[in-house]
């Protein structure tokens, strides 16, 4: 860069021959020397003007497309970013065979604080606790004033004690986003649907996983994001359920009971149309699971699949069933009752003294231990053993429940022949109802075995034939002369044509041996007798009725009445309508005008 000297030496000495002012040219030069400055300095301040500008019409330009693409789209709760693997929180519905809903989501919210930013942690503590009594106000206090950074508050909360947290207005309370699962029917059908709980959480989800019931049998199905949200039908009708429920809790308390179960199958598929067992638990609020005691003394029990009881009489129905299909007796056939029936040691009495003979009709009719037990004999056990195999006597039964594995019968640790005569009349071999239900059942199908399910239309291959059909019509009508003129007498109703067989058993002791004055009660009941449709099995636990003078504990004075209400309250229901029983050929008598 050349630069001008502001008193060139030429010029000064022209302009002293001149006789001129030197200073003059100084300051000429120093005029220009500024002009020369301003002018770049004012191109340079264009230009940054103009790079400025720019800058402001890009950033101007980004914010107003933005903002139009926002005002485009729906709008949508922000969400909380949070490190490693996704929360799914989809949950399918579980609903009844007509789609009535058993089991949904509903969107609420968690209480989370940060202590650090509250600004009265004390104020806080102390108004919460009025929002929630359940809260201590003491541990908030230490909680908020101590060293933590985070503490879950209430992982779920209504709205409006959501509204009332929102007015104590900390910026140390937040909330988070989530679902939990709701039960809109509350009780009904508790054990069956099982109830869910919150497995990973985080603040702005959690996942929701089954814990017992079919909510923990189907849980990886329920979570799956492939189903498309389709829900679990299940084989119940929630109006018969609920009919059936309200029926076995009266009859439970009417006949003074610890317990009660019941079971409404479908004969042709199996299907579970309503089962029940008290006492129950809303699984909205699912209670603790017992840590010392009886088991059974516990809400959360199913009698229907965890309890294993000895039946009763209500298995002299299978031995006579083997026996014809053998072909060793018939309807007709006499039998020695005289007793007691002595085996070694052992003795066996019929509650009632029946006479030297009774028919193997009136065997089941009457319910004679020393018939069945003398038909057993002819059996034998192997042959015993391989035919409640069949049934399903020997596992547990297959229903979609987890709890269905504890259920497993309590069988001889040697089926010897003593074992086979007390088996044969339900006593030596324990077993949960359901599985009565599923063996009965296959009485009612013609003999072909019948596997219980809690799932709509499954439609599962049809079992083996266990005995020939024309066995299982003379056992249904053996069973339908209990209900018409033996044990089961109350347990006849009107239009239905009701067939079925009482038990009654002695209640095990925990510790080994029975109890002198408490019993387990049950009928088992398939209806129509004509045209069966439907099983229905009632268990009533330590029963007395005490309405007449002495206490009776008999399952024909207790169970029978409660089944009897239940079919009474449920046939209508379930479409079927009363009817005049079709009477027997050799009924009839001709009449000529």
């Amino acid at each position: 860069m050349i630069r001008t000297p502001l008193r060139p030496l030429a010029r000064i000495l022209q302009a002293r021959e001149k006789g001129e002012n030197p200073d003059a040219i100084e300051r000429e030069n120093r005029r220009l020397r500024s002009e020369e400055a301003r002018d770049k300095a004012k191109g340079r301040a264009e230009g940054r003007l103009l790079v400025l500008a720019a800058v402001f019409l890009v950033a101007f330009g980004a914010v107003g497309a933005r903002m139009g693409a926002l005002a485009a789209t729906e709008p949508a709760e922000p969400r909380v970013a949070t490190s490693g693997a996704a929360i799914l929180t989809q949950r399918a519905d579980i609903t009844d065979r007509k789609g009535r809903v058993l089991a949904t989501n509903l969107l609420t919210h968690s209480l989370y604080a940060q202590p650090r930013q509250m600004v009265d942690p004390v104020r806080v503590a102390q108004e919460l606790a009025k929002v929630f009594p359940d809260l201590d106000v003491a541990r908030l206090t230490r909680d908020f004033t101590g060293e933590r950074k985070f503490l879950w508050i209430k992982k779920k909360m209504s709205p409006e004690q959501m509204q009332a947290v929102h007015d104590i207005g900390d910026p140390g309370l937040m909330f988070g986003p989530r679902e939990m699962r709701l039960y809109p029917n509350g009780a009904l059908a508790a054990h069956i649907l099982g109830g869910a709980s919150f497995g990973r959480e985080g603040v702005g989800s959690a996942e929701i996983v089954g814990v017992a019931g079919v909510e923990k049998a189907f849980d990886g199905w329920l979570r799956d994001p492939g189903n498309g949200g389709a829900g679990l039908t299940l084989s119940l009708d929630l109006t018969v359920q609920s009919a059936m429920e309200e029926v076995l809790a009266g009859g439970m308390k009417l006949m003074n009971a610890k317990g009660a179960t019941a079971i409404l199958m479908e004969v042709a598929t199996g299907e579970i149309v309503a089962m029940a067992s008290l006492p129950d638990y809303d699984p909205n609020d699912r209670p603790s699971p017992l840590t010392k005691g009886d088991a059974s003394d516990s809400p959360l029990f199913n009698r229907a699949v965890q309890g294993v009881y000895e039946l009763g009489s209500t298995f002299k129905i299978f031995a006579v069933a083997q026996a014809l299909d053998l072909g060793l007796v018939n309807p007709g056939t006499m039998i020695d009752t005289k007793g007691p029936l002595t085996w070694g040691r052992h003795r066996i009495r019929d509650f009632h003294d029946y006479g030297p003979r009774l028919s193997v009709t009136d065997v089941i009719v009457e319910s004679s231990n020393i018939g069945t037990a003398r038909i057993a004999m002819m059996v034998g056990p192997e042959r015993q053993q391989q035919f409640l195999r069949s049934l399903g006597f020997l596992e547990p039964t297959p229903v979609e429940l987890v709890e269905a594995p504890t259920g497993k019968p309590l069988l001889p640790a040697k089926w010897s022949d003593i074992s086979s005569l007390t088996i044969s009349y339900g006593h030596g071999l324990s077993a949960s109802p359901l599985h009565l239900a599923a063996a009965y059942a296959t009485i009612a199908n013609g003999g072909r075995k019948v596997s219980p399910t809690l799932i709509h239309g499954a439609g599962a291959e049809p079992g083996p034939q266990v005995m020939s059909p024309a066995v299982a019509r003379e056992s249904m009508n053996m069973l339908r002369q209990v209900v018409t003129r033996g044990t089961a007498s109350f347990g006849d109703v009107k239009g239905y044509a009701v067939a079925g067989k009482t038990g009654t058993a002695d209640k095990a002791k925990p510790s080994g041996g029975y109890y002198k004055d408490k019993v387990i009660a049950t009928f088992a009941s398939v209806f129509p007798a004509h045209a069966p449709k439907y099983v229905l099995i009632t268990t009533l636990d330590e029963p007395v009725e005490t309405a007449g003078n002495e206490p009776r504990r008999t399952a024909g004075w207790t169970a029978v009445p409660v089944g009897a209400e239940i079919i009474r309250r449920t046939a209508p229901l379930l479409g079927l309508r009363p009817e005049v029983e079709p009477a027997a050929p050799d009924a009839l008598t001709l009449v000529h005008n």
